[in-house]
């Protein structure tokens, strides 16, 4: 990752003697911004300036998660990156639940992570996929490894998504408590198994191809990586931009709320606009392992952020709904079930060969215009 020791670097800028960075004031700035604004109403220019201070937040969490990812090597720092941002955005939900309407606060779950399972699979993959073919007509990544993600993210979203629309213990939509404790163990274990094989048993499934050889490339034996004090210091950093990114966030809904409102559209669309700003880290990420050649990395990011999506969100719903008043649907409507089944065939078609061109990233992006606009215009 030459970005490390000389794009990035170039923002330097001396105060005092000492270097400093936009991406060292970015985040704080970012959390600055979240204390001031918290609880209030924001007039359209403060809101506008929070956008921006939210994409600046998003940009350096961007580059601190790079510096991590070089430092601990692959898959280790795409399973950084997407934990990161997965384990904010649960505490954002179950915030946002707490405090909601029972409307609203009952499907948010459902409608967060379904949002994030088609923005990462089809989304952010279709345009890794266009961005490396553009670049090159062919690109080549890991089938063993991105389809074993793949089959783990099939496998948590039917377990959570699909079934509890035709289990009868309770109404339509809903899981019973033993159903969703069942569901939350075995998200939990299913995505420890996922994280045990992408990292130890199995890590050379999870690492870029050479285009050449077929061979998998382990940059973190050839690239200097950071020292360990830049990294602790990335890593804090890391943190920091993203609580500033998932809280901006949720500052930004209540302005978001009211445009979708009177813009007439469903109510499910402000969880869709938040789940794109939250995953916006795990997109530039992705773009930019794409565009140097290196798409596992990419699907590692798109992938892993859906896995630990569910992984993660639903058993921290199960543990929260004990005291959240109200009932909990977590069942996906029938054209949500059309789309999930689509999204899902059209990644095993792409997986398997382990290589890929402009068509299969012709057909992840059509079926992702496809989820925005049906979310717009169900």
């Amino acid at each position: 990752m030459r970005a490390h020791r000389s794009g990035h670097y170039r923002y330097m800028i001396a105060v005092a003697g000492r270097k400093i960075t936009w991406t060292g004031v970015m985040p704080w700035l970012g959390l600055v911004a979240l204390i001031a604004t918290w609880g209030r109403v924001l007039s359209t220019p403060v809101a506008a300036v929070v956008g921006l201070l939210l994409a600046g937040a998003v940009l350096a969490a961007v580059h601190h998660a790079e510096v991590v990812a070089h430092r601990v090597g692959e898959p280790f720092g795409s399973l950084v990156l997407a934990v990161a941002v997965t384990v904010i955005e649960v505490a954002l939900i179950v915030s946002m639940m707490a405090s909601g309407g029972g409307g609203k606060a009952a499907t948010l779950a459902r409608d967060t992570v379904f949002a994030a399972v088609m923005i990462t699979m089809t989304g952010i993959v279709g345009i890794s996929l266009l961005v490396g073919v553009l670049r090159r007509h062919t690109v080549m990544f890991n089938a063993e490894g991105a389809g074993g993600a793949l089959a783990s993210v099939a496998t948590l979203a039917t377990l959570s998504l699909v079934l509890p629309t035709f289990t009868t213990s309770r109404p339509r939509h809903e899981f019973s408590p033993a159903q969703l404790a069942f569901a939350a163990v075995a998200s939990v274990a299913l995505y420890g198994l996922f994280v045990l094989t992408q990292t130890v048993r199995h890590r050379d499934y999870f690492l870029p191809v050479d285009r050449g050889s077929g061979d998998v490339i382990d940059e973190q034996a050839h690239a200097e990586r950071p020292s360990g004090r830049a990294t602790r210091v990335s890593l804090g950093l890391l943190m920091v931009a993203l609580v500033g990114v998932v809280g901006l966030a949720k500052v930004e809904s209540p302005t978001i709320e009211s445009g979708v409102a009177s813009a007439g559209f469903p109510q499910a669309v402000v969880g869709v606009v938040i789940a794109l700003l939250v995953l916006l880290p795990e997109t530039i990420a992705a773009v930019r392992a794409a565009s140097r050649d290196r798409l596992q990395i990419s699907l590692n990011l798109a992938l892993g952020s859906a896995l630990a999506s569910i992984g993660l969100t639903i058993p921290a719903i199960a543990i929260a709904s004990v005291w959240l008043p109200g009932p909990l649907i977590l069942g996906l409507e029938p054209v949500h079930l059309v789309l999930l089944a689509i999204a899902v065939v059209v990644s095993v078609l792409t997986v398997v060969p382990g290589r890929a061109t402009l068509l299969q990233a012709g057909l992840h992006l059509a079926v992702f215009a496809s989820f925005l606009f049906l979310a717009v215009s169900p």
